[in-house]
């Protein structure tokens, strides 16, 4: 202070601030060293000269104790004044401007009758506060405008009604144990949570701390650090969720990679959504299996150079497989010309046997377009015969753990293959088991052909023709098909003259059906040398 006003006063004390790093006021040093001496703040001095006021007994010393870390301690008289090692208070604000009553000095020279009972066994601190003063600092309770004086103020009213706020030493334990224990339960749970789910853990986490600094703070003044668990909790949700996202996104990538080959897209996002469908070992599902194979393929392929043989195999097998995609079927390998698929898994489809038999009928339509056009083109013509049977089988990706397949396995699958080679004896292109039929018959239009104890199976397995859409049928062929059934139901009851009659009939409207042909010849045997009593008018193979 200038001399003046040093030698006017008993008393007097810094007001020195050093501002946190965001240049806000928290804290306020109680004391200096300053030429080797300790020197006392404003506010710490006005209580020390207050106390000596009310209560002359009393000394109400300042007790600065000091260690090798600093300041140990720090006393009023008898009031213990909570200071870190650096001797600073931290400040428990009673809010913003004016928490305490501002009267002007020209009030006072105005008025000093009406004002002298305000001031009267006050406390009263003079300074300044206009803005040009530049005594207006940054408090966290004001951004800008936060008078200086009103700081002191503050430190003078906690240590009057010892009404401070702490950090006790426990309280770095509590900090570390919040990072520590936060952090670990989003590490915990996160991976196994959707981002909504773990941002709604992380928000909770982080209101159940607030909520404990928020109690500790109002009912014993105790301070804890919320930047750190705050930081810890956004540090691990922000990235394992990143985490989570390369990962999976690259799971994705390669899911759709390998399985946007032989799975409709719609099939793979199934896949990508629930990857443990591709588990090995598999699962048992209701199916319907599909087997093709060209007619003649290997007389066709001694006719062609092995380029074009590729080429038109490649067209061929595109169209096939992009009509069973479409259809949501699973396409499970290529032998040479032959296609292996199924129907019903991985993914969910209820009406899997009607799919597949649709798209039966699609891939030989499409086969009748593609004839036409290889023969523009002077290329062989391929027929496809497909066999096609419905129930239970296992799913699933079956191998080893460094090399599977997602394949089918059961004895249903055993006899979708069995009838594709059965149209061979019919002439036929698309034949199908009664299990398959049943589920599809409000969509194709069939014929039951026969029943055939087909190699692996101990029953007759009745087998059908899919020869198109239910409302597609002209009515040349369903007069056909019911001259063939009139001759099948005569066939049965033994009565192989009559069953002839009928499928002459039939062939009278198509004299190049196949099945029709068969029957008839099978008749015209059994007429000169009848079955066995105990035939139960099924027809026997005797090969694959």
């Amino acid at each position: 202070n200038i001399t003046v006003l040093s030698r006017a006063t008993d008393w007097s004390g810094y007001f020195n601030m050093l501002p946190d790093e965001d240049g806000t006021v928290r804290r306020l040093p109680m004391v200096i060293e300053c030429g080797g001496s300790m020197y006392a703040p404003l506010s710490l001095k006005t209580l020390q000269a207050y106390r000596r006021k009310q209560n002359p007994e009393e000394k109400a010393n300042l007790d600065l104790r000091l260690s090798r870390y600093g300041v140990s301690e720090l006393s009023l008289g008898k009031t213990r004044v909570p200071v870190d090692e650096r001797g600073r208070l931290l400040i428990n604000y009673r809010g913003g401007t004016k928490s305490f009553p501002h009267i002007s000095v020209t009030d006072i020279l105005r008025d000093p009758e009406k004002t002298a009972g305000r001031l009267k066994d006050k406390i009263v601190l003079v300074g300044a506060t206009a803005i040009g003063i530049f005594d207006l600092r940054v408090a966290p309770f004001s951004a800008k405008d936060y008078p200086g004086l009103e700081i002191h103020a503050n430190v003078v009213d906690n240590i009057l009604h010892e009404n401070f706020l702490v950090q006790p030493n426990w309280a770095q334990l509590v900090d570390l144990a919040a990072v520590l224990v936060l952090a670990g339960l989003l590490g915990g749970f996160l991976p196994r949570m959707n981002v909504s789910t773990g941002a709604i853990l992380t928000l909770g986490l982080f209101a159940g701390y607030l909520t404990l600094s928020q109690l500790l703070f109002t009912r014993q003044g105790a301070v804890l650090n919320l930047v750190y668990p705050s930081l810890a909790l956004l540090f691990m949700y922000v990235s394992t969720t990143v985490y989570k996202y390369v990962t999976e996104e690259k799971q994705k990538r390669f899911l759709r990679s390998a399985f946007s080959t032989y799975l409709a897209p719609s099939v793979v996002e199934q896949i990508i959504k629930s990857p443990e469908k591709l588990a090995l070992g598999g699962e048992k599902r209701l199916i319907t299996a599909f087997f093709s194979d060209v007619q003649g393929f290997t007389s066709i392929s001694q006719k062609l150079d092995p380029v074009e043989l590729v080429e038109l195999l490649n067209e061929f097998l595109t169209e096939m497989t992009d009509i069973i995609l479409d259809n949501e079927g699973t396409v499970d390998k290529f032998e040479g010309d032959a296609i292996i698929a199924f129907f019903g898994a991985p993914n969910d489809m209820p009406d899997h046997a009607a799919r597949a038999c649709v798209a039966c009928v699609q891939m030989q339509n499409k086969l009748v377009a593609l004839r036409a056009k290889w023969t523009a083109e002077g290329k062989p013509q391929l027929r496809m015969r497909i066999g096609m049977d419905t129930g239970n089988a296992v799913v699933g990706n079956m191998g080893s753990r460094t090399r599977m397949d997602y394949t089918m396995m059961g004895d249903m699958v055993n006899t979708a293959a069995r009838l594709e080679g059965v149209n061979k004896i019919y002439s036929t292109y698309t034949m199908v088991s009664q299990a398959t039929y049943d589920q599809s018959r409000d969509h194709v239009f069939a014929r039951e052909l026969d029943a055939v104890n087909v190699v692996g199976r101990s029953l007759p397995v009745a087998i059908f023709e899919i020869i198109g859409m239910k409302d597609e049928i002209p009515e040349e062929k369903r007069r056909l098909v019911e001259h063939y059934a009139r001759g099948l139901a005569a066939y049965r009851a033994r009565q192989f003259k009559e069953a002839y009659g009928h499928f002459k009939n039939a062939l009278a409207l198509d004299p190049g059906d196949g099945p029709s042909k068969t029957m008839q010849e099978r008749c015209r045997e059994y007429h000169k040398t009848p079955p066995p009593p105990d035939w139960d008018g099924s027809y026997t193979m005797t090969s694959k």
